[in-house]
């Protein structure tokens, strides 16, 4: 178990707390909570909306703060994370920390009072899912971290739909579900090629742990089963056939670029081209399966289809 650093090298200004939140990584939750809410059957006053997704967005940043309040020690030892406000001394830990706080309990707070309780249940528990349950008990014990972990990034849409319905159903319950099996081929995918970088801080992750081998192996099967799984939504009736056929297209592509990964020996290819192809798209991947899934409700509802 790491602790926290708190030296304070530089002065930090609002790019390092900003960068506490990883925005990159942020992107990727608004835009699936976003396509929630727009999917989602029923209406939302425009501002009830907007607020439910900068909920999500600040819940969001707040557990990647803690996350990095966390593991500051971890950071500084990964070429990858070095430069981050905490190992690099731009920071202190006690400032990362209250800044996490904050944001995490604003979220929850305004999610609960301003759009509906069970968003904000949701949503508190996505962020306690991330900085506690991942960060702190399975990161470091478990290859199995960024399975079970991966639930943490699945929440966004579902809080997006049930801040419109105000209940859980099958279709947030499968949109969570796709983003599951997504993250374990999308994460592994990028461990493969820094690897090394995990190894040196002693994090469990799979490659390091289990093998290349193994690895690969587990990549190949969560490939194999988001096809299906990400048919399912048009298969009970959720969604229609521009969904449909843009999971299809997307997730055979996936699947495709799965294979290189999947059976590629050790060492054959040092420049990890294929995996890092599978990253990129992987990333591509989930942009355009949800926004298809936007797209196909509104043709919907605009009677198009």
């Amino acid at each position: 178990m790491t602790q926290p650093a708190t030296s304070l090298a530089l002065p930090a200004d609002w790019r390092d707390f900003f960068a506490l939140t990883k925005p990159r990584v942020m992107t990727l939750v608004i835009f699936t909570g976003l396509c929630g809410l727009l999917a989602a059957p029923g209406s939302i006053h425009p501002v009830i909306g907007f607020t439910a997704i900068l909920c999500i967005a600040l819940g969001a940043g707040g557990a990647a703060a803690l996350n990095q309040w966390w593991e500051a020690d971890l950071d500084a030892g990964m070429k990858r994370t070095a430069n981050r406000p905490l190992p690099a001394g731009r920071l202190k830990g006690t400032d990362a920390r209250d800044f996490g706080i904050l944001l995490s309990a604003v979220s929850v707070g305004v999610m609960g009072v301003a759009v509906n309780w069970l968003s904000a249940i949701i949503l508190a528990g996505s962020i306690v899912y991330y900085a506690v349950i991942y960060t702190i008990w399975l990161k470091p014990r478990t290859p199995q971290n960024i399975v079970i972990g991966g639930g943490a990034g699945a929440f966004p849409p579902m809080i997006g739909w049930v801040a419109v319905t105000g209940d859980v159903t099958l279709m947030p319950v499968l949109l969570f579900s796709i983003i599951f099996m997504w993250t374990p081929p999308h994460f592994w995918a990028l461990a493969l090629f820094v690897k090394t970088d995990y190894a040196n801080v002693g994090i469990p992750m799979m490659p390091v742990v289990k093998g290349e081998k193994s690895t690969r192996r587990q990549i190949f099967v969560y490939s194999a089963i988001l096809l299906p799984l990400a048919l399912t939504p048009w298969f009970i009736g959720g969604t229609g056939l521009i969904y449909a056929i843009a999971a299809l297209a997307l997730s055979l592509a996936f699947f495709a670029l799965s294979l290189p990964v999947s059976f590629r020996q050790s060492g054959q290819n040092d420049s990890m081209r294929p995996e890092k192809r599978l990253f990129a798209f992987s990333i591509i991947y989930l942009f355009a399966l949800f926004a298809a899934l936007v797209v196909d409700r509104v043709a919907a509802n605009q009677g198009w289809i």
